[in-house]
């Protein structure tokens, strides 16, 4: 079938929703597949052999894997529709820097300081704080880290706007506070009303049990 799409994820993955979104901002019709990532089926190790790990964007039966590879592929294949990366080079590079730093230091950084293990902590959530202040500060003048409308770097940090709200209801510590990350406060705020991610966001309490019972 020409142009089929499909959509290997879970339930619950930030990295798998960022593909949603950016598929239902471009207007593109797929089909998703949940995976029990327990038990992971034939079609995803026949599709991603070498992580093994969804989301994995299947375009007229060819596999694009890693959620930030996939939101460039999505973006240069559907190029019409509301484009995600900026145009000029130095946009481009500054975007995908700040993405990598939200998945390799902002993301492991907030799980440690919250449902993290042993006397480090702490430690993490000092380091949350200080990176965190990175983010603001990319959000000054600007309604989303796109400008007016969401753009790849929206998606990327989208993890945010739901995820961090629960992990602090699990651990019992605030990371984000109004008065100190105003602009990343209303950010999350913006993000999480969209009426085109409304549907997407996984179950509350589902989210709140599996981090109870995490590790």
């Amino acid at each position: 079938m020409a142009n089929e799409v499909k959509l290997l994820r879970s339930w619950s993955s930030p990295f798998a929703l960022r593909i949603v979104w950016a598929l239902k901002l471009k207007g593109v019709e797929f089909e998703t597949i949940f995976e029990d990532l327990a038990n992971k089926s034939s079609l995803l190790l026949q599709y991603n052999p070498v992580h093994k790990k969804i989301p994995v964007l299947v375009h007229n039966g060819k596999p694009v894997c890693e959620s930030l590879v996939i939101l460039e592929y999505i973006d240069e294949t559907w190029n019409a529709a509301h484009p995600l990366l900026p145009k000029d080079p130095f946009g481009r590079a500054e975007a995908r820097f700040w993405a990598k730093f939200s998945d390799d230091k902002l993301m492991p950084l907030i799980k440690k300081a919250t449902i993290g293990q042993g006397e480090d902590k702490e430690e993490a959530r000092v380091q949350t704080a200080e990176n965190l202040k990175y983010v603001e500060e990319l959000l000054k003048g600007k309604k989303f880290f796109g400008g007016e409308t969401i753009g790849y770097l929206d998606l990327a940090f989208g993890w945010m706007a739901y995820l961090i709200n629960v992990l602090e209801e699990v651990s019992g510590a605030t990371l984000i506070k109004k008065e100190e990350f105003p602009l990343l406060s209303k950010w999350m705020e913006n993000f999480y009303e969209l009426p085109e991610f409304k549907e997407s966001w996984p179950d509350r309490d589902r989210l709140i049990t599996k981090f109870k019972n995490y590790g």
